[in-house]
């Protein structure tokens, strides 16, 4: 993943990014918080199944729940 990582970093950003995950079948919990974290930042998540796309939406809400905690202890 590394690797990836610094290919999407490399790209201009001014380009839109699509990752086909089509032949993707086994991810573990990072390639999972990756993925999440690249679709929010704006990357096309294509052909992703619906295992993998149901565990990147709960690993959005809890980076939701976390940040809201965060702030809150943050704010006393």
């Amino acid at each position: 993943m590394p690797d990836l990582e610094a290919l999407l970093r490399s790209e201009s950003s001014d380009r839109d990014i699509v990752l086909d995950l089509g032949h993707v079948k086994l991810v573990d919990r990072d390639a999972v918080q990756f993925l999440a974290g690249r679709e929010a930042a704006g990357t096309e998540l294509r052909n992703c199944s619906a295992f993998i796309r149901e565990w990147i939406r709960q690993e959005k809400n809890a980076m939701r729940r976390n940040e809201t905690e965060n702030a809150a202890d943050l704010a006393g």
